[in-house]
């Protein structure tokens, strides 16, 4: 479901009610298209989040921390310009439009008193935030929109703000369900919940689809078939959505398809039946939070690590290549034994053999029935000289074979580590891991460097840390230099050791203190490595584990490389719900 009118309206009686006059503490834009405004007031503070982007726009307060640029874009020292201070004085929304209002009453660079507007448009690809000053004009936008972007409305600086384009839609708060009703006849015979879309302003398809199946009690019907009954069950349910947005505290609940999030709304959604699980939270904002929260998440950092994960794709498939021809050269290496049998023979027959020959017919006496075997010789060389060359043949594919398995199997390792490496970027939740990582890939010859100038090098991150059910402290590596310092380094031996048999993923040490661990804190343990995996999305995954004394490296093995003994193999599910309830502090739940 998209953020649509009737929630925005919630947001805005949200912010009125905990925010109204409160003052900008800091502000901070974590990404190009979104703002974190820190607001205090009166015994507390929070952080409002407001994303302009096209597959997220939203507004909601959050508890998330996300990092910030090293150097602030200029929209976002514009706003700590005009903005920093300031007191929020108003929430305005039209109707239900998807535009909201926030005023701040500030400072001017006169030392005057004024009024700063920010304008969140909730429009999909065409939402944005634009700062809007005392007489109307725009200051700038997080998004500029020029003549070649719109034909119908520019946001620039200095111009005239003005609305997006209104629709000529009812308002569901203040428009009795009769004259609804009347509109909804006016228009196009379609199916109910379109009807009901083109009829009301600010409502998503969700809700709407909603309020038709509650009125048509599952069924699908379109508007100039509906019964008298399903008009009244219609208007019940317009009136109890109209009380709903009325009250001060509805009931907010997110819709979760095995586990992830899939819709949202402010009703409890019934259309999907028992297909979809039903979470409820006590605010739109902390709803929304752990909607987008972890979805945003791995977006910032895909954007942040497109170039490794471009350059690691960019070198499996050039080790891949060099695979193939090395494994196709070593099949013809296979060969070899003929090059020394022909040699054998020509020297055998080197009295019957003479210069000029282009081919000689012997028979092989290595063969049980005799078979004469016809073998190339180049004419301007001697008998001899022919069997010396099929020994040169024989002894280059001899070495060509030793050292083509050697290259295979380094190349091979070497997929096996790129591999281990893209799972790891893919689960970073912050820069300085991803730092971490640039700086392995340099060590490693990935990349030319993994810093410029006088940059320090980054500072190691500690490993997620969770507790299992039975109190033992459970440690997992974010990344391979990670891995190896916590199983070769930190781990006593009788620490269990965790990781996913034939995938790439986390290694998982269970402080043990010497005690037996229980069955329970095992299994626990080995969720968290499948979690930490690249199995994550997988419905079962196998995980070994063994004492950390059994673990070792081997010789020239790559970071994060291990060969173990003595384990033994779980089968086991990844939870997240289970990981995130374990996870030791906010923020470490198993995504690094």
């Amino acid at each position: 479901m998209a953020l649509d009118g009737a929630f925005l309206y919630l947001i805005g009686k949200e912010i009125e009610a905990r925010a109204l006059q409160s003052r900008i503490d800091r502000i901070h834009q974590p990404s190009r298209e979104e703002i974190i405004l820190v607001l205090r007031w009166k015994g507390g503070s929070g952080k409002l989040l407001i994303s302009a982007g096209a597959d997220s726009p939203r507004l909601h307060f959050t508890e998330t921390s996300p990092e910030n640029p090293q150097s602030p874009p200029m929209f976002c020292m514009l706003l700590r310009k005009y903005l920093s201070g300031g007191k929020l004085i108003a929430v305005r929304q039209l109707g239900m439009d998807r535009v909201l209002f926030l005023d701040f009453e500030t400072i001017s660079e006169m030392g005057d008193p004024t009024t700063m507007t920010l304008a969140i448009e909730i429009m999909g690809r065409h939402s944005n935030l634009i700062l809007i000053n005392q007489e109307g004009r725009v200051m700038d936008a997080i998004k500029r929109v020029d003549a070649e972007m719109s034909g119908f409305r520019e946001v620039l600086p200095g111009m005239q703000y003005v609305l997006p384009p209104a629709q000529d839609k009812l308002n569901l708060l203040d428009t009795d369900n009769d004259i609804i009703f009347e509109r909804m006849r006016q228009g196009k015979n379609a199916e109910l919940s379109k009807a009901l879309m083109n009829t009301l302003q600010g409502v998503s398809p969700l809700l709407m689809r909603e309020m038709a199946h509650y009125a048509c009690r599952g069924a699908e019907a379109f508007r100039d078939d509906l019964t008298q009954e399903q008009y009244a069950r219609l208007d019940f349910a317009l009136n109890r959505l109209r009380q709903t947005l009325a009250e001060n505290r509805p009931c907010f609940t997110m819709v979760l398809e095995n586990g992830r999030p899939k819709e949202f709304s402010f009703i409890p959604i019934q259309q999907y039946g028992t297909y979809m699980l039903t979470k409820e939270y006590d605010s739109a904002s902390s709803m929304l939070d752990s909607f987008y929260g972890e979805r945003d998440r791995l977006e910032r950092m895909k954007q942040r690590s497109h170039g490794i994960l471009r350059m690691l794709v960019n070198a499996a498939e050039r080790t891949s290549r060099k695979l193939e021809a090395q494994r196709a050269e070593l099949k013809q290496s296979g060969e070899r034994d003929l090059y020394k049998i022909y040699g054998d023979l020509i020297h055998s027959n080197l009295y019957a053999l003479e210069k000029g020959m282009t081919c000689a017919h012997l028979v092989n006496y290595y063969d049980e029935n005799g078979a004469v075997v016809d073998i190339p010789l180049d004419p301007l060389l001697t008998p001899s000289q022919n069997a010396q060359k099929y020994y040169a043949e024989y002894k280059k594919a001899v070495t060509a074979e030793r050292m083509l398995t050697g290259f295979i199997a380094q190349g091979e390792q070497e997929l096996l580590y790129i591999d281990s490496v893209f799972d790891a970027v893919s689960r970073t939740s912050g820069e300085a891991e991803l730092a971490e990582i640039r700086e392995e890939l340099a060590e490693q010859g990935y990349l030319r460097t993994a810093r410029k100038g006088k940059q320090k090098a980054p500072k190691p991150q500690p490993p997620l840390q969770y507790r299992s059910s039975d109190g033992f402290t459970i440690l997992c590596g974010r990344n391979n230099r990670q891995n190896d310092r916590l199983t070769l380094k930190e781990a006593k031996g009788n620490d269990l050791w965790c990781h996913t048999q034939g995938i790439p993923g986390s290694h998982v040490i269970v402080v043990s203190q010497g005690e037996t661990l229980p069955d329970r804190t095992i299994e626990e343990a080995c969720i968290i490595a499948a979690y930490n995996s690249k199995g994550r999305e997988s419905n079962g995954v196998s995980v070994d584990y063994t004492l950390a004394k059994n673990v070792r490296k081997p010789g020239g093995g790559k970071p994060g490389m291990v060969i173990f003994t003595d384990y033994r193999t779980a089968f086991v599910r990844p939870d997240a719900e289970l990981v995130q309830k374990l996870a030791v502090s906010e923020g470490k739940t198993g995504s690094g």
